[in-house]
């Protein structure tokens, strides 16, 4: 789902994955630093997130035989509609030479659509929060509108390091299309700051994302990815000043989330420096498919603290 790498640059970085931790990297595994750091084995709740239950749940058949319960087959459902769907990227449109991206996808009955507000509730509703810097407000990812300039910003040297997604506009397309057309549980976002595109974001849930095998996950935990688009915004301390806001943000809008990770890559000390500005704790380094990262946490119960 998310991007090659997964933090929110102060300078020139990202938050989080796309869908795996970077957009290429969400596998990964706690490396020898984790296990010495006791403080970073947060006690591990044996309590599976409640869609996760719901989704795998089985009933006793009236033969005594094992079945799916009523979510699992929903799900079902759902992949089953979604293996007919077609992307297609058509045409010679004006501006950046590629024509629209269009999904059409079968859609399965009402009552076998899982809903994804309910794996992290409607982003267009968190509305704006104020910052030192100014009105910050995410707006969902419209591919038609923010293609050209998310790709403009992905293909930054300075960029491309971190999180891998450098190349043709169709090859980005695909990155975002994979998390709009999902069930909900990574949202990718442009941050607008008094109006004006200057960033990008990927708003994930962690505890639903295969970087939970490798923490010691939480119910509802959120994850981030950030990148800081123009060259002229970076440098000027607001991947910490953003990070910091948007992290409030989604503890604010969703409850029981009680704390917001990200995974920068160890290298990126901007990066990581923005996330300790923030009031993000370093917990452990972690070894993903594409880097080693550091795991940052925000708790709800330190945000007034840190």
């Amino acid at each position: 789902m998310p991007p090659t790498d997964a933090s929110a640059n102060a300078g020139t970085a990202p938050v989080t994955d796309t869908g795996t931790t970077s957009p290429t990297a969400r596998e990964s595994r706690i490396g020898p630093t984790a296990d010495a750091d006791a403080d970073c084995e947060d006690t591990l709740d044996l309590h599976l997130p409640d869609e996760f239950v719901a989704l795998f749940a089985e009933g006793t058949g009236a033969d005594g035989g094992r079945s799916l319960g009523a979510a699992a087959a929903a799900a079902a459902g759902q992949a089953s509609a979604s293996a007919t769907s077609a992307v297609t990227v058509e045409g010679s449109g004006s501006g950046s030479g590629k024509g629209t991206g269009t999904c059409a996808s079968a859609t399965p009955p009402a009552s076998t659509t899982l809903n994804p507000d309910d794996l992290l509730g409607d982003i267009v509703e968190w509305g704006t929060i104020s910052t030192p810097a100014g009105a910050l407000h995410l707006v969902p990812v419209r591919v038609e509108r923010d293609l050209p300039i998310i790709s403009r910003w992905m293909n930054d040297p300075a960029v491309t390091a971190f999180w891998g997604l450098a190349g043709p506009e169709n090859a980005i397309e695909e990155h975002l299309r994979s998390q709009l057309v999902g069930d909900g549980r990574s949202v990718p976002c442009m941050g607008l700051l008094e109006g004006t595109p200057m960033s990008y974001w990927e708003i994930y849930r962690a505890d639903l994302d295969p970087l939970a095998r490798h923490y010691p996950a939480r119910p509802h935990d959120t994850g981030v990815h950030l990148l800081i688009g123009g060259m002229g915004d970076r440098g000027r301390g607001l991947g910490g000043t953003l990070l910091r806001a948007v992290a409030d943000l989604a503890l604010d809008k969703r409850p029981a989330c009680a704390r917001v990770v990200a995974e920068p890559d160890i290298r990126n000390t901007p990066s990581v420096a923005a996330f300790l500005t923030a009031g993000f704790r370093f917990c452990a380094e972690i070894d993903l498919p594409a880097k080693r990262a550091a795991l940052m946490i925000r708790d709800r119960s330190l945000r007034h603290l840190l």
